[in-house]
C-alpha cells in the first residue's frame, strides 16, 4: 500500500484527504508531548480508560470511507511498477512473494495499531502518532531501550522524511519519463529525460508554494478520477492479447530478489498513514479484527498488485519498464493520453507528498530555530523551494524509476514497516509477558526485526549497486 507519501501514499486524493489529519493528531504531529497531554487529560484518574471513547474528531470517517481511502490509495506509481518487480522475481515467485510480503506487512500494521491502543490506555491519551508510539514503547521496555527512548522519535522522523523525499523523487522521474515518452512519439525523437525534468521544475516549485491544501483539493479530485480512467485503459492494453507464460521466467535470479522486495514494500506499505486513518475513524475498534477494515482492504490491495504484476509481466516479459505506462504502444493515441493524464495526476501528488516533508522540516526543525524577528514567511518558502530542489537534483542524478522505487522501499519501509513495529511490540509487552508468551513475543518479533534489517541492508546495497552499474556504463 507508499507518505510516502509513500510515502506517503501513491494516490492524490488519498494524500489530500489525510495529510491535514496527520498534522492534527497532537499539538504538533511530529512532536512528542505525551507528558503534557497526559497531565491535562480529564480521564487521567480513570482506571478503565478507553482511548477510543475520548477521541474528539471533527469529521470522523466511517468504516466504508476508511476502506475506500485505503483502496484508492493503492493506485499510483507503486502498482504501476509491479510488472517490473515480477521481472526481477519471476511470475511464480513474484505472486507468492507478494502475498507473503502482504501478509507480513498486514501483521506488522496490526501490531503497531494494537501497541498504540495499549500505550494510549497507559498514558491516558486519546491517540498518538508514529514517533510518539515509538518513544512511549521504548519507555515501557527494558532499561537498555529506555536509554534510547528520547532519540527514537527523531529516528522515525528521519526515516519518514527520507521516505517522503524519496517518493517525491520517484514522482519527478515518473512525470518526466511519461512526458518524454509522449514527446518522443509525437515528434519521432529521443530527447533526454533530464530535459523534461528541467521543464517541470518551475511548476513543481510553484505547486509546493501552495501553503493551504484546500486549494489543491479540486485538482486532487480530478486527478483521482483520471487515475481510475487511466487504469481501465491500461487493463485494456494488458488483456487485449492472449496471456502466455512462454518465454517468461517462473523463478527469477536470486540476486534480483532484493529489488523485488524493495519494490513490493514501496508499493504495499502505507505505514505513515495507518495511524492517522485509524485515529480518524468513527468506530476505530472496527479497524482491526479478522474481518476488519485493514484485513479487507489488504486482501483487495494484494489481489490488485498480484494481478497487475503478474499479467503485466506475462504480457511484456523482460522488456517491461519501471512503469508499465512506458510499455504502452508508442503510436496509439489512447496510450499517450493515459501517460499524459497520469503524469498530471502524479504532478499533483508531488505537492501533496512533499507537504509532509515540508511539515517535518519546517515545523519541527527550521521554524523552531528562527527568532521571532526573522522573516519566517520568506524562510518557509526557501525551505519549500530547497526540498523541491533536493528531489529534483536526485532525480536528475539518477533518472531511473525502478531503481529509485526499489531503493527507497528497501531503505525506509524495511525499518518503518517491519523492524520498528516489531521493536515497539517487544517493548510494549516486555513486563506483561513471561514463560512461553515471552518466548513467542521475542521469537516472532526478532524474526521480523532480522527480516527488516536484512531487507534494509541487502536491498539498499543491491539498489545502490545497480544504480552505479547502470550509470557507469
Amino acid at each position: 500500500m507508499a507518505v510516502m507519501s509513500k510515502n506517503g501514499h501513491n494516490n492524490p486524493a488519498f494524500v489530500s484527504d489525510h495529510v491535514d489529519n496527520i498534522k492534527q493528531q497532537s499539538t504538533n504531529k511530529y512532536s512528542l508531548e505525551l507528558a503534557e497531554k497526559g497531565a491535562s487529560s480529564k480521564a487521567a484518574k480513570d482506571p478503565d480508560y478507553d482511548p477510543y471513547e475520548h477521541r474528539e474528531v471533527p469529521h470522523p470517517t466511517t468504516n466504508w470511507e476508511t476502506l475506500f481511502h485505503l483502496l484508492k490509495g493503492s493506485l499510483g506509481t507503486g502498482i504501476l511498477a509491479m510488472p517490473n518487480a515480477f521481472r526481477n522475481s519471476g511470475y511464480l515467485t513474484g505472486a507468492i512473494g507478494t502475498i507473503v510480503i502482504g501478509i507480513i506487512c498486514t501483521y506488522c500494521i496490526h501490531q503497531l495499531v494494537k501497541a498504540e491502543y495499549e500505550l494510549c490506555r497507559r498514558k491516558r491519551v486519546p491517540s498518538m502518532n508514529y514517533p510518539a508510539v515509538a518513544e512511549s514503547a521504548l519507555q515501557e521496555g527494558p532499561s537498555f531501550f529506555k536509554c534510547c527512548a528520547p532519540y527514537i522519535g527523531t529516528v522515525v522522523n528521519v526515516f519518514l522524511l527520507i521516505y517522503q523525499l524519496g517518493t517525491c523523487c520517484v514522482y519527478v522521474v515518473f512525470v518526466a519519463s511519461n512526458i518524454k515518452s509522449i514527446v518522443d512519439a509525437v515528434y519521432d525523437t529521443n530527447i533526454d529525460v533530464r530535459f523534461c525534468m528541467i521543464i517541470i521544475l518551475v511548476p513543481l516549485i510553484l505547486i509546493n508554494w501552495v501553503r493551504q491544501l484546500k486549494y489543491l483539493a479540486p485538482f486532487s479530485t480530478l486527478a483521482n478520477f483520471i487515475t481510475m480512467v487511466s487504469f481501465a485503459i491500461i487493463c485494456y492494453y494488458i488483456f487485449r492479447e492472449p496471456i502466455t507464460t512462454e518465454g517468461k521466467a517462473a523463478v527469477g535470479k536470486i540476486e534480483n530478489f532484493p529489488l523485488f522486495f524493495g519494490t513490493v514494500l514501496f508499493a504495499l506499505e502505507a505505514i505513515g498513514v495507518i495511524l492517522p486513518l485509524e485515529n480518524e475513524m468513527k468506530t476505530p475498534h472496527k479497524f482491526g479484527g479478522s474481518c476488519g477494515v485493514l484485513n479487507v482492504s489488504m486482501v483487495w490491495i494484494v489481489f490488485l498488485y498480484v494481478g497487475m504484476g503478474l499479467f503485466g509481466y506475462l504480457n511484456y516479459g523482460d522488456g517491461v519498464l519501471g512503469s508499465i505506462t512506458l510499455n504502452l504502444p508508442r503510436n496509439d493515441i489512447p496510450a499517450q493520453i493515459v501517460k499524459g493524464m497520469l503524469a498530471f495526476a502524479i504532478y499533483i501528488t508531488h505537492g501533496l507528498a512533499c507537504y509532509v516533508a515540508i511539515d517535518i522540516t519546517w515545523n519541527d526543525y527550521v521554524g523552531k530555530k528562527l527568532s521571532p524577528q526573522r522573516n519566517k514567511l520568506f524562510w518557509e518558502y526557501a525551505v519549500r523551494t530547497g526540498l523541491v530542489l533536493i528531489t529534483f537534483l536526485l532525480a536528475v542524478a539518477i533518472p531511473n524509476l525502478e531503481l529509485f522505487i526499489s531503493l527507497f522501499g528497501a531503505l525506509c519501509l524495511s525499518a518503518l514497516g517491519l523492524a520498528f513495529p516489531a521493536l515497539i511490540q517487544i517493548c510494549t509487552h516486555w513486563y506483561e509477558t513471561s514463560g512461553i508468551s515471552k518466548a513467542w513475543l521475542l521469537l516472532s518479533n526478532f524474526v521480523l526485526i532480522i527480516v527488516g534489517i536484512l531487507g534494509l541492508v541487502i536491498g539498499t546495497y543491491t539498489s545502490l549497486k545497480e544504480i552505479v552499474l547502470t550509470f557507469s556504463e
